[in-house]
């Protein structure tokens, strides 16, 4: 038996994004994507195909009179500011979820407060998300990676934590537990769970889908957080537990001893890359 599971796959920010790419390709006009639109190399890949052009931020200031496609995840209020100053149409595919959530720590970064405060996020230092939500502050925001990094914060001062919408509950509740034990009398904790449920709600499914196999491949790209988030779920539940990008990545030696093989993904992970690793593994069984 080999199953697809029915929960995997693109959310809504990454399915409204890649829409607006293709809509706008179809009309034949010339389109950039500000970072790779999803972080899933065979996707790009797809994209490039139809005419994406993907550009980096140093491109990105150095256009002019020119079409560009914000992806989901969202951007620093600096890229919208050199937009208008370089004459760019933005087509902006920021997710809404994340969209709120920088609304939210604009708000809160920009309330004027005597005491001072420190506005936390639990993100991966880097990703495209996290640097639009630190832009939010202009860079002051403290970042935090795991629970180790709580060390890093001043508990004689305010705190306001949020989260990068992908990141795993569990952690982030562990890390509003400890700073709730460590903050001083004289300060405040305020946290906000921001993470997007489209991705939290997925986690029960995963594991109760990964459970019922004796092997699973976990398709997604490598540069994917919430590949990585998900495929440790994966893990917890079942060890026999791959990472692959694509088909060519599967170890056919594996095969040999499962009767019940399951395929999964991120939610950056096109339902197409899983199907094309379903039909491979098909293949493969009707050779034996």
């Amino acid at each position: 038996m080999i199953e697809i599971d029915e929960g995997s796959g693109f959310c809504f920010g990454v399915v409204n994004a890649i829409k607006k790419a293709e809509e706008e390709l179809a009309k034949g006009n010339k389109l950039y994507c500000l970072g790779d639109i999803v972080h899933n190399s065979k996707e790009v890949e797809r994209l490039k195909a139809m005419g994406l052009i993907t550009i980096n931020h140093d491109e990105f200031k150095n256009l002019h009179h020119a079409k560009v496609l914000l992806r989901a995840h969202g951007e620093p209020p600096e890229t919208y500011a050199i937009a208008q100053q370089n004459n760019i149409e933005i087509i902006d595919a920021t997710c809404p979820v994340v969209l709120q959530l920088q609304k939210k720590i604009k708000q809160e970064y920009d309330k004027q407060e005597s005491t001072e405060k420190q506005i936390v996020i639990y993100g991966k230092k880097g990703h495209a998300e996290v640097l639009g939500l630190v832009g939010q502050t202009e860079s002051k925001a403290i970042i935090i990676e795991s629970i180790e990094d709580v060390d890093k914060l001043d508990f004689n001062k305010s705190i306001r934590l949020y989260s990068q919408t992908t990141k795993s509950l569990d952690e982030f509740k562990e890390i509003v537990l400890c700073s709730m034990e460590r903050i001083s009398p004289n300060a405040t904790f305020e946290y906000y769970d921001t993470i997007c449920r489209q991705v939290a709600n997925r986690i029960p499914n995963l594991h109760k889908f990964a459970s019922s196999h004796d092997l699973i491949f976990f398709v997604s790209g490598k540069k994917s957080s919430n590949g990585k988030m998900l495929f440790k779920e994966c893990l917890k539940v079942n060890p026999n537990s791959h990472l692959i990008d694509n088909k060519n990545e599967i170890n056919d030696s594996l095969l040999a001893n499962a009767h019940s093989i399951g395929i999964c993904g991120a939610t950056s992970t096109p339902k197409w890359l899983m199907e094309e690793v379903y039909n491979y593994l098909l293949e493969l069984r009707s050779k034996e």
